[in-house]
């Protein structure tokens, strides 16, 4: 069993950066998968980005270009660098981990590990 904790998030205004982390213990080796994923009020979760392997990422349009995903080289950290932040940014931020092969690496349904949450608000 992983154990997720996020942290890092805050308030800034539009075009400011965040740096959300995510500490990883349990089962760190085996991690196929691993993302975050965003949830904003009155709204359903979305994938936001991933890795997988610890080498290929994914993200989804509306990030592209600003945010950025990395882990730790010892798979105890998930990062996420969100770079010209803007106000449709704000939301809920979850880091979710996955030990078996998943196909929709940005769908929150194929996650079975989740954090609490840390919250982003961009105004």
């Amino acid at each position: 069993q992983v154990q997720l904790v996020e942290s890092g998030g805050g308030s800034v205004q539009p075009g400011g950066s965040l740096r959300l982390s995510c500490t990883v213990s349990g089962s760190t080796y085996n991690n196929y998968c691993m993302g975050w994923f965003r949830q904003a009020p009155g709204k359903e979760r979305e994938g936001v980005a991933a890795i997988r392997n610890g080498l290929d990422t994914s993200y989804a349009d509306s990030v592209k270009g600003r945010f950025t995903i990395s882990q730790g080289n010892d798979g105890n950290a998930l990062y996420l660098q969100m770079n010209g932040l803007k106000s449709e940014d704000t939301g809920m931020y979850y880091c979710a981990a996955e030990s078996e092969p998943i196909g929709w690496v940005l769908g929150p349904l194929e996650y079975d590990n989740w954090g609490q949450g840390t919250q982003v608000t961009v105004s």
